[in-house]
Formats: C-alpha cells, sequence, structure tokens
C-alpha cells in the first residue's frame, strides 16, 4: 500500500472538510504523505500544496469561460505531478465542475478515484451519473438520501456523517460578552448578520441589495450589521459594497451565528451551518444572467437551500435572482422580524437537521474508509 495520496478541495467550504479529513488521516498514520490543492486549514492540518483553491476561484459557467486556459494548465499541472510521484489514490471534495472532469483523466490513468462530499446530481438531473459511475470507485456521501439515489445508478455510495456536525460540536466558543468586547460590538444591539459568499463575484453580486435592506431593517429593528468576511477576501473589498456603519468580521462566523438575532445568507453550506447553530434567517442567491438561465433549465428540485432540501419542506424564505432585491429582502425579514412566533417556529424546525445529519447509526468513519480503499 502507498503512503501518499492526493486531495483536492476547490474552495472554502471543501478546504475545512478536507482539513478535518487530513487531520484524522494522520492521526491514523503518521507518516502518510498528503499532497493535494486546498486552502490555509488544509495546508496547517498537513497538506504539501500544489496550488491554492485560490487558483481555482471560478464561479458560473461565463467566469469559467474566461478563465480555461488557466483551468487546463492547473489540470494538467496535476496530473503530470500524480504520475510522477506515482501516487495511486486521489479524493476529490465537492467541485464537481473541475474535479468530475479530472476524474475522467484520472481514471484513465489508472488511479483510484474517491469522492467526497457529492456533486448534487438528485438537484441537477441524473443524466451525469452514469459519467460518474464511469468516472469514480468510490462515493463518500454526507446526505443519507444520497445513498439510495445513487444505487440506484449503480454507484457504490456510503454514508459518511456530514463534517458540520462534529465540526460544530467540537468548536470551542468564545463567550458572547467577550465576543462583542473585542470585537466593539455594541451591548445594546442585537446583530444583523449578512453572508454574501466567500468568493469576490458572490459578494459583488449580493452585498450591496443585501446592505441595502439590512440599513433599513437595522433603523427600525434596533440592530447593528455585521458582515461575515471569508478569511480569502480582503476587508475593503466587503466595504466597498456596504457603509461605515457596517462591522466587517473575519474568521469568527459560528461566534456570529451564535450570537445573531437575524440573518441575510447566501445560498450554500452557511445555511446548512446557521440550521445547526440555530440562526434564523432568509437566503439569498444573485448570479450572472447567463449563469442562471443555464442553472434554471438544468434544476430539477422546487428549493436551492440545503436546510430546506435536507427537511423536505421550506424551513426558511429563498429570495433568488430577481426576487434578490433590496426591497423584497426588506419586506420579507421584517415579516419574521415583526413575529417571534414563526422565528421559534424556524428554529424548532432546524432541530431536524442534526437528526437527520448526524445519523449516528447508520454513518461510517471516513478517514479509517479512506485508508482501507488506499492502493
Amino acid at each position: 500500500m502507498s503512503k501518499k495520496i492526493f486531495i483536492l478541495a476547490g474552495e472554502v467550504s471543501g478546504d475545512l472538510h478536507g482539513a478535518a479529513l487530513i487531520e484524522k488521516l494522520k492521526a491514523l498514520s503518521p507518516d502518510l504523505q498528503v499532497y493535494g490543492i486546498g486552502g490555509e486549514a488544509m495546508i496547517k492540518a498537513g497538506l504539501q500544496p500544489l496550488y491554492k483553491i485560490d487558483d481555482l476561484a471560478f464561479l458560473g459557467f461565463s467566469e469559467v469561460i474566461k478563465h480555461l486556459p488557466k483551468i487546463s494548465e492547473i489540470r494538467k499541472s496535476i496530473l503530470e505531478f500524480i504520475e510522477k510521484e506515482k501516487i495511486r489514490t486521489v479524493v476529490l471534495i465537492d467541485y464537481p465542475g473541475f474535479n468530475l472532469n479530472i476524474a475522467r483523466k484520472l481514471k484513465g490513468n489508472g488511479v483510484k478515484v474517491l469522492y467526497y462530499i457529492s456533486p448534487q446530481l438528485w438537484a441537477w438531473g441524473s443524466s451525469r451519473a452514469k459519467k460518474m459511475k464511469k468516472r469514480i470507485d468510490k462515493l463518500f456521501v454526507v446526505f443519507p438520501f444520497e445513498v439510495d439515489f445513487f444505487a440506484k445508478y449503480g454507484i457504490d455510495a456510503e454514508f459518511v456523517g456530514h463534517p458540520l456536525i462534529e465540526r460544530i460540536d467540537k468548536y470551542d466558543f468564545i463567550p458572547r460578552d467577550e465576543f462583542f468586547r473585542e470585537n466593539e460590538l455594541s451591548a445594546e444591539k442585537e446583530i444583523l448578520l449578512l453572508m454574501p459568499g466567500s468568493r469576490k463575484h458572490e459578494v459583488e453580486m449580493i452585498l450591496p441589495e443585501a446592505y441595502s435592506a439590512a440599513k433599513k431593517l437595522a433603523e427600525k429593528h434596533n440592530l447593528q450589521i455585521v458582515i461575515s468576511a471569508s478569511p480569502n477576501i480582503d476587508a475593503a473589498f466587503y466595504r466597498k459594497y456596504s457603509g461605515d456603519d457596517a462591522k466587517i468580521i473575519s474568521g469568527k462566523t459560528y461566534e456570529l451565528m451564535r450570537y445573531s438575532k437575524f440573518g441575510l445568507i447566501k445560498s450554500g453550506t452557511s445555511t446548512l451551518e446557521a440550521g445547526l447553530l440555530g440562526l434564523p434567517f432568509v437566503v439569498l442567491y444573485r448570479t450572472g444572467a447567463l449563469t442562471y438561465l443555464l442553472g434554471k433549465a438544468l434544476v430539477n428540485i422546487d428549493s436551492i437551500a440545503l436546510v430546506n432540501i435536507v427537511a423536505g419542506k421550506k424551513i426558511v424564505k429563498e429570495l433568488i435572482q430577481n426576487d434578490a432585491t433590496a426591497d423584497k429582502i426588506f419586506s420579507v425579514a421584517d415579516e419574521l422580524l415583526n413575529d417571534n412566533a414563526q422565528l421559534d417556529k424556524m428554529k424548532n424546525e432546524f432541530s431536524v437537521l442534526r437528526e437527520k445529519l448526524s445519523n449516528e447509526k447508520n454513518k461510517r468513519d471516513l478517514a479509517k474508509r479512506i485508508l482501507e480503499e488506499l492502493v
């Protein structure tokens, strides 16, 4: 068995999942050499990086087209490195646009391909499932319902539990008073939290409308606006799309979610985190017109928010594209903030998330399974 593995994550959430995986792999097999692509969290955990996730920070169809030469160069470098180092097992984390493409090349080169956190084919259509079956050897999924979905297409899938459960349970929260004091937040006002995304394109598309709505909400409900900044984006970039009254805090997402009154949150992993931490919120999503039209034609589910998908019903309101305007955001959020019963109901509904995502009886240990698959 080789003592080398290549792990590839292409975005911030994947970096966090990858870091947790690397820590466990290293604990079980200290001499394992871990190469790949990740961010600061994975590097800190022991990744020897070929590239960083910033090199893969593309969003949407038109943006990918523009960067095709660079994407091709990165893909070629990865394949050459894996061949040179004689790495026989690769773990791909989420990021399907890039990862499923390179999986085809890896499989063709005789590399064992393990995929962690599945592409959401149950949302984007099952036509890609046949391609996926040909390109990967094993799929480790984080939603229980995915096991049966992929089984229909002959894909070997195992449920390993959602990594957010363990991450939140192990997280060492700064006490509320201390957190407010350290970040110069007003003790007299509750927080209205804005989470516009972890990529610059997302921030550009979402923050202007979200901030405009937040300003009115803060004035009406005596709240203070805090923008949760991604560590890979400078605070000055967020300031371009918000006013001086907004506090920008980076790297303290969980404290902000736990200690906030309400959130305006971009669709994605953050919606699950907010739900698990009991923060009432509205989901926002805006992207380029071409990307949106293509996505709308392909998506075959009623919800885009993961909290709603996992729960199997609409727990939170979703404001998408032309509905994600300042006026509409204000109207929907204002109605919720005026009704404590609705806020409490939303918090109670979030309890189903933990139950469904932990599923202790049926999940398997990811790191142990990966080491068992190592060749």
